[in-house]
């Protein structure tokens, strides 16, 4: 009967491995399977999708890019795994992050577990994500396009940055809207924020934050900030949406006034390296001020 933690492909690659004097990781199967989204969109990017992940669909509607092959099997809620359907699928090795460590000794009677931290309280994310790309790569033996994703990602930025350098100076507010009175705001370490930083922009918001955001926060709070320009990440609620444009004191918030509102596709707020990819792109082509891009 095989074990349902080995498989024999699994026991070879590792046998190599260990031969060469290696990690057992360094010839691992590419049958992998992930639970966090972030790990997801990184081996998308990388053209090397898991053969299985959680809540596809809403993957999809939040993060939209990269596109989910339809060979990649949907285990579920993030917050309620099928571990089954996982078993059933018989992955080599299963992606995690620290979202899933009470779960982690599950999904090692299925198969070895790598897990990453990226949005820890207290930690900016945007290099611990650089780090998980690079550990991805190795592991997928796709370190080329790892370094490339990377490299990619930096030269994005430089490139937005430089049709940012006619700015109005103003600082910017990313946000989800909660309800008509309340919103979850994103800070410095965020990865929004970091985006914020490596674009020459800056955060409107400077008080703390808990694992990269802090919610609830009052509609109040944004007339604190009367220069900023407020950036709207949907989804934004339907009750948000029919009530904020009668609102009195939505309409008389100087951003509102003045045409300071942003309203941008939708995109994995915990997401890596693509969801930041996306956030500035959509951004900087939302900001008025920003020269248009080149092509």
């Amino acid at each position: 009967m095989r074990h349902p933690s080995i498989t024999r492909r699994g026991f070879v690659a590792g046998g190599a491995a260990l031969l060469a004097g290696g990690p057992a990781f360094a010839a691992v199967s590419k049958r992998v399977a992930t639970v966090d989204w972030s790990v997801l969109e990184t081996m998308l990017a990388l053209g090397a999708p898991p053969v299985a992940a959680t809540e596809l669909r809403q993957f999809r509607e939040v993060s939209v890019e990269p596109e989910v092959p339809s060979s990649v099997v949907d285990l579920g809620l993030r917050g309620t795994v099928n571990f089954e359907l996982l078993r059933l699928t018989e992955p080599d090795l299963i992606f995690s992050s620290s979202f899933y460590a009470t779960s982690e000794d599950r999904f090692r009677r299925i198969a070895p577990v790598e897990s990453f931290s990226i949005y820890v309280a207290g930690q900016k994310p945007f290099e611990p994500c650089v780090a998980m790309t690079k550990t991805i790569g190795e592991r997928l033996q796709v370190s080329d396009k790892a370094e490339a994703l990377i490299g990619s990602t930096n030269d994005k930025f430089a490139r937005l940055r430089e049709r940012l350098k006619s700015g109005d100076g103003r600082p910017v507010m990313p946000i989800n809207l909660g309800d008509p009175r309340h919103f979850r705001v994103f800070g410095e370490d965020s990865m929004f924020g970091e985006v914020l930083t490596r674009l020459g922009l800056r955060n409107a918001w400077t008080d703390k934050t808990s694992y990269s955001a802090w919610a609830p926060v009052g509609l109040e709070a944004l007339a604190t900030v009367p220069d900023a320009w407020i950036v709207l990440i949907p989804p934004i609620p339907a009750d948000a949406k029919s009530v904020l444009p009668r609102s009195v004191f939505w309409n008389s918030l100087p951003s509102v006034r003045e045409g300071r509102v942003l309203t941008l596709g939708s995109i994995n707020p915990f997401g890596a390296l693509p969801a930041a990819s996306r956030f500035a792109r959509l951004l900087v082509d939302a900001l008025p001020f920003a020269e248009k891009a080149n092509g």
